[in-house]
């Protein structure tokens, strides 16, 4: 057995017409963003599969733009998480998962199911939208990741829900959202949403850095003790995760400069 899992670092989308000429060269074509930005970093986070049903050969020309190795995490349709009642997102579900993601094959990473920060805890119905998600769509393994945005979240029976299906929460760090830390799942999700466009690598050197020890922490199975958990009395399993770590901050200028850093920093 390895001794750490994969830690990769990204941003969300790459289409973004202030990178041009700032993170992508003056005289790259637009066609090729994709192309490009997946050569300079690890992953990448799908914004616009949450507003939108793409088609299987678009999926599929993802893929063939993007070298080995390379991930996207989708984020699923809003028409499953901005309903009242979850466990009625069964057929809106189907239709997401079957609308060709299974095309992006070794490229494809964790759904990001993303609910509204109105959006309150109820044991019962998020139970029953955890027993929906599926462990495979064609042959092929899906891993899920839930980001929630109300502190009524913020308890130890959401934590062992969790834990009980395999789901991993989103790690945000962000001025207003929680951050649930705890791991539940063989993977770790992180969304790092306090950068600064005044900073060319989003975060100071020294955030960086602590940034780059959590997640080396997290890769090792481990859990790092800087960080709030909800059920701090929880045993979590020694063993490698897999990791993925976002810049999304509100200007993300230097999103991309900032997930370079963080992954140059890595092992430093």
């Amino acid at each position: 057995m390895t001794k750490s899992g994969t830690i990769r670092t990204g941003v969300g989308g790459w289409t973004f017409e202030p990178w041009r000429g700032h993170f992508f060269p003056e005289s790259l074509k637009q066609k090729d963003e994709l192309n490009y930005a997946s050569r300079q970093l690890k992953v990448i986070e799908v914004n616009g599969t949450y507003y939108s049903t793409q088609k299987p050969a678009v999926f599929a020309k993802w893929a063939a733009d993007v070298p080995d190795g390379f991930i996207f995490s989708l984020k699923a349709t809003r028409f499953v998480t901005n309903r009242r009642v979850l466990a009625e997102a069964g057929e809106s579900m189907e239709r997401f998962l079957s609308s060709g993601i299974s095309e992006l094959g070794d490229h494809l990473g964790p759904l990001l199911w993303q609910f509204a920060p109105t959006k309150r805890f109820d044991a019962q119905d998020f139970e029953a939208f955890l027993k929906l998600l599926p462990a495979k769509q064609d042959g092929l393994a899906l891993r899920h990741v839930v980001e929630v945005r109300h502190d009524s979240f913020k308890v130890p029976e959401f934590v062992a829900l969790l834990s009980k299906y395999g789901v991993a929460p989103v790690c945000a760090e962000h001025f207003e959202y929680p951050m649930i830390a705890d791991v539940t799942a063989d993977f770790v999700y992180a969304r790092l949403q306090k950068g600064s466009d005044d900073i060319p690598t989003c975060y100071p050197e020294k955030d960086l850095k602590a940034w780059a020890d959590r997640l080396e922490t997290w890769a090792e199975g481990k859990v790092p003790d800087d960080l709030p958990l909800i059920d701090g009395d929880r045993k979590v399993k020694t063993e490698p995760r897999d990791v993925f770590a976002f810049m999304i901050h509100e200007g993300k200028v230097n999103a991309p400069h900032g997930a370079i850093a963080l992954q140059q920093a890595l092992a430093k």
